[in-house]
C-alpha cells in the first residue's frame, strides 16, 4: 500500500513538472522594408518573416498605395528553405505611403492577418 502511494505521488509530481507544449499562432517578427520605415529608394520586393514556419496554402501578401490600389505584382512566394518567409515583388514605387497586408495559416491551422506601413521618400 505504501509503495503504491509513493509511486502515485511520484507520477503526479512528474506530470506537474513536465514541460507543456503550447501551440501558438504565427507572429510577424521582421519585414523588409521594416514597419514604419522610410526608404529613399523603391524596394524591388517586400519580404516578411514569422516566428515559425507557416503553411503553404492560402498565403497572401499585398502592397496597397495611399489611394487604396493594389500595386504589387500578385506573385507571393514562400521560401523553399525557410517556410517562415514570404516575398512579393513590386514595380518601381512612387514616393508615398504604402500598406503591406498579409494573411497566412499558422502550423496550428489558425489564420493570421495583419498589416504595416512603410514610406518611399523622394530622393
Amino acid at each position: 500500500m505504501r509503495k503504491s502511494v509513493i509511486t502515485t505521488s511520484f507520477l503526479l509530481i512528474a506530470t506537474l513538472l513536465a514541460p507543456v507544449t503550447v501551440q501558438a499562432h504565427a507572429i510577424l517578427v521582421k519585414s523588409q522594408p521594416a514597419k514604419d520605415e522610410e526608404v529613399t529608394e523603391s524596394p524591388k520586393q517586400i519580404s516578411v518573416w514569422f516566428n515559425e514556419g507557416v503553411r503553404s496554402e492560402y498565403k497572401a501578401l499585398a502592397v496597397i498605395d495611399s489611394e487604396g490600389r493594389r500595386v504589387d505584382n500578385h506573385d507571393v512566394e514562400q521560401s523553399l528553405t525557410d517556410s517562415s518567409n514570404l516575398t512579393a515583388s513590386v514595380p518601381p514605387l512612387a514616393p508615398g505611403v504604402y500598406t503591406v497586408r498579409y494573411r497566412v495559416v499558422s502550423k496550428d491551422t489558425h489564420i493570421v492577418t495583419g498589416k504595416f506601413n512603410f514610406t518611399v521618400k523622394a530622393p
